[in-house]
C-alpha cells in the first residue's frame, strides 16, 4: 500500500507525490542490522579482552622477556640490559632439579584433582538427597570453608599440625598413639605434603560440591522416575541417569581444578616455604625461590615461562574433550 500526499509544484499546481511504500524492511536493511547483532557480543567482551590483555598480556610478554636475559642484583643497581638467548633456559633445562620439580608437581596435581574431585562429587550427591534443613546447614559450611582466606586458613592448619601445642597431635596421644604426642609434620616430604594436600582438598570440596549439586538440579525428576519404573536401583539410576548429565560439569571442573591445583603457591609457601631441604617445592615455589630468593631473576622468568607451557600440556587434553563435546552437541 501507498500513501499519496498533496503539495504545490513551482508552477502553483497541486502535486502528489508518492511516499515510500509500508512494507518489510529492504535486504539492505536486514543486512545491517544482522551484522549489528552479530557485532554485539564481541563489543560486549571487549572490555574483558582489553583487561585480560593489559593484566595478563604484557605481564606474560614481559616475563618472556626477562627470561632471555642475564638479570641479577648487578644488573638491576646498574641499570644494565644484558641479553644472554636461551642461556637461561639451557641451565634450567640441563638442570637435575627442574625435571625431578616437574615430576613431583605432576603427583602432586593428579593426587590432589583425584581427591578433591571424588570428594566434592559426594558431598554434592549428598547435598541433593539431603532435606531442606539439613542441606542448608551444610552448604552453610561449605559456603564458610570455601570464603575463608588462603592464608588464613594456612596459618589454622600450622596450629593443628603444630608439633609442641597441636591439637593433631594431642587427639592422636589421647587415643593411645603416644609417639605422636611431639611428632614434627614439618619434618619430612611426605608429612608435609599430606598437610598440604589436606589443606588443599579442604579448600576446594566446596567450589566442587555446591555446583555438582546445582547441576543436579537441572535433572529432570521424569527420567528417575522411568528409570525406577525399568526396575533401575540407586546405581543403575546414576550411571544411566544422573552421570550423563553431570559429564559436562565434571570436565569443566576437572579442568579448572587442575590449574588451581597446579598453580597453587600460597599454601605450600606458607606452610613451610618448600622444605624441608626444598622437597616440597612445585613449580610455582621453584621459579619463586629461583628468582626471587636466589636472585636470579632471569632463570626464574625462564622457569615461571616453562611452567605455563606444562600447564597448558597438561590442559590440553581437557579442552579437546570440552571442544569435541560442544561440536557434538551442535
Amino acid at each position: 500500500m501507498s500513501v499519496q500526499t498533496e503539495g504545490t509544484d513551482t508552477a502553483g499546481e497541486p502535486a502528489v507525490r508518492k511516499a515510500r511504500p509500508a512494507g518489510p524492511p529492504s535486504g539492505e536493511d536486514r543486512g545491517s542490522r544482522s551484522s549489528h547483532r552479530a557485532a554485539a557480543p564481541y563489543l560486549l567482551l571487549l572490555p574483558a579482552l582489553l583487561a585480560t590483555l593489559v593484566l595478563l598480556g604484557w605481564p606474560l610478554v614481559k616475563n618472556g622477556m626477562l627470561s632471555f636475559q642475564n638479570l641479577n642484583p648487578r644488573q638491576l643497581i646498574q641499570h644494565l640490559t644484558e641479553w644472554n638467548g636461551i642461556d637461561n633456559y639451557k641451565e634450567v633445562l640441563t638442570g637435575s632439579d627442574f625435571w625431578h620439580v616437574v615430576e613431583r608437581s605432576l603427583v602432586f596435581t593428579v593426587i590432589n584433582v583425584a581427591l578433591i574431585m571424588v570428594l566434592g562429587t559426594l558431598i554434592g550427591l549428598l547435598l541433593a538427597r539431603l532435606g531442606r534443613k539439613m542441606r542448608l546447614l551444610l552448604m552453610i559450611g561449605l559456603v564458610l570453608a570455601w570464603a575463608m582466606p588462603i592464608i588464613a586458613a594456612t596459618t589454622v592448619y600450622q596450629w593443628l599440625f603444630a608439633q609442641r601445642f597441636g591439637v593433631v597431635n594431642w587427639v592422636l596421644d589421647k587415643l593411645g598413639w603416644h609417639s605422636m604426642a611431639g611428632y614434627n609434620w614439618f619434618g619430612t616430604q611426605t608429612s608435609t605434603f599430606s598437610v598440604v594436600i589436606l589443606l588443599l582438598v579442604w579448600e576446594s570440596i566446596p567450589f566442587v560440591a555446591i555446583n555438582l549439586y546445582a547441576a543436579t538440579t537441572t535433572i529432570p525428576r521424569e527420567l528417575y522416575e522411568a528409570a525406577a519404573l525399568d526396575g533401575a536401583g540407586a546405581w543403575k539410576s546414576f550411571t544411566s541417569v544422573t552421570f550423563p548429565f553431570l559429564k559436562p560439569f565434571l570436565y569443566s571442573t576437572t579442568f579448572l581444578e587442575v590449574i588451581w591445583i597446579f598453580k597453587a603457591f600460597p599454601q605450600i609457601f606458607a606452610i613451610n616455604e618448600g622444605g624441608p631441604d626444598h622437597l616440597t617445592e612445585t613449580l610455582p615455589i621453584y621459579a619463586f625461590v629461583q628468582g626471587v630468593g636466589n636472585q636470579h631473576f632471569g632463570v626464574g622468568a625462564a622457569i615461571s615461562f616453562l611452567t605455563v607451557l606444562v600447564l597448558l600440556v597438561m590442559t590440553s587434553y581437557y579442552l579437546r574433550m570440552v571442544l569435541k563435546q560442544e561440536e557434538d552437541e551442535l
